[in-house]
């Protein structure tokens, strides 16, 4: 793909990727706005929608459909179960892939937060690089409350402690279809999408946009989920986290044998001595590194195991979870 323009990225070569798990309503909504902003940009596009287990029906939302002018045709692929916002966009992916033909792939929520007006923007440095990076939309500005903020703002702490990488964006995105073939092989989106593009390496820039206003409903994100979502970005980093724990663990033992040569040396070359303290002394810094032993160990075999498991690959393993594809629209 080369010398790329806006003006080329017509018809069914744009998909937008949306999750969906009862969002309906805020869905409706999206797509109306969506539809307005690819209209003002002379853009089409077709939209995927992945239903991920939803137990709320999408029929009143398929009869409050309207018209839609830039969007060429909407379809659902329907999971067998829900299996939550990361691995629905794995499937989704896997699913195009597979299945579709076009340039790039717009992956958004559906509830208004990542907003449409940015989707052009997303599409015009999708064009600038040629289709030769995915495009990350990188929030510059957050809505969330205080006490979020500063939660986030440990959890992006404790991410870069333990990864050595930082988190700087989400799922809104645009992926160029001919690294779709690279993404839908890395086992790592499926438990994070956007820590899994940064592992395997595959080239990317981003864009600052602000965050948009959810357009109806509640969030369903709570705090539970908020920590399986952070461990799931973590978890994409386990063999790092494991060199590392196994290094400070390695670092502990040495501390450990250091402390108990200092204490002989200081028991027997020394006047140094107050009765017992040496047995004690010694005994806390076996015992110490005792368990850095096996904690050492531990990490050595979870590293060893996590080469020798096999993965899910969603490119390879994605059909099991598609229960059907349906399309709900289509212009005419």
């Amino acid at each position: 793909m080369s010398n790329l323009n806006v003006k080329q990225l017509a018809g069914s070569s744009i998909i937008i990727l949306i999750p969906v798990y009862n969002d309906w309503e805020a869905l409706e909504l999206l797509i109306g706005a969506l539809d307005a902003k690819l209209a003002e940009s002379k853009l089409e596009a077709d939209i995927l929608l992945i239903d991920d287990g939803s137990t709320s029906s999408h029929d009143r939302w398929r009869r409050a459909g309207g018209t839609y002018p830039a969007i060429g045709n909407i379809e659902i692929l329907e999971l067998s179960r829900n299996l939550g916002h990361q691995r629905a966009i794995a499937v989704g992916l896997a699913y195009v892939r597979h299945k579709r033909r076009c340039n790039a792939v717009v992956i958004m929520d559906a509830d208004g937060e990542d907003s449409p007006e940015d989707v052009p923007r997303l599409i015009e440095m999708f064009s600038s690089q040629q289709g030769r990076r995915v495009v990350f939309a990188r929030r510059a500005e957050r809505s969330e409350s205080r006490v979020f903020k500063m939660f986030y703002s440990l959890y992006k702490v404790i991410y870069f402690l333990l990864t050595g990488a930082k988190v700087r964006f989400g799922n809104f995105s645009v992926v160029p279809y001919d690294l779709l073939l690279k993404l839908v092989v890395v086992s790592e989106i499926w438990n994070h999408y956007a820590a899994g593009v940064m592992k395997a390496r595959i080239p990317y820039v981003e864009i600052p946009t602000k965050r948009g206003k959810r357009l109806s409903g509640d969030s369903r994100m709570n705090f539970v989920s908020l920590v399986i979502h952070g461990l799931g970005a973590i978890s994409v980093h386990s063999d790092v986290i494991g060199v590392r724990a196994l290094a400070a663990m390695l670092s502990l033992i040495l501390v450990s044998l250091v402390g108990i040569l200092v204490v002989v040396i200081l028991r027997l070359f020394t006047d140094l001595a107050i009765p017992g303290w040496a047995s004690f002394v010694t005994l806390s810094f076996f015992v110490l590194l005792m368990q850095a032993v096996m904690m050492a160990l531990l990490f050595i075999f979870i590293i060893l195991s996590n080469r020798s498991n096999l993965v899910f690959i969603p490119g390879r393993d994605y059909e099991q979870f598609v229960l059907s594809v349906n399309r709900v629209y289509s212009y005419q």
